[in-house]
């Protein structure tokens, strides 16, 4: 059931970067989300999804907690602030 969490959350997450105009790919085992900037050479990161006491969390490939899982528009919001280097 947990890996059925992860994906859902990470779903909704490439929802909202993909409106953003920025490019996912869903990996299955472990869930997580590859997304980066369309076309070859721009800057890519992996996104994963945990529960901690608080509830659901977006994650960083480094292990720093990104934003909840409650907001995914402003986990995509600061993914696209990351990435675009702003």
């Amino acid at each position: 059931m947990r890996e059925h969490t992860r994906t859902y959350f990470l779903g909704r997450l490439a929802g909202e970067l993909e409106l953003r105009g920025l490019s996912t790919r869903l990996r299955a085992d472990p869930p997580s989300l590859r997304v980066g900037e369309p076309g070859p050479g721009h800057l890519t990161e992996t996104v994963d999804c945990v529960a901690l006491g608080e509830g659901w969390f977006y994650r960083w490939s480094w292990g720093e907690v990104l934003a909840s899982t409650a907001d995914p528009g402003a986990a995509a919001d600061r993914i696209v602030r990351i990435l675009s280097g702003s």
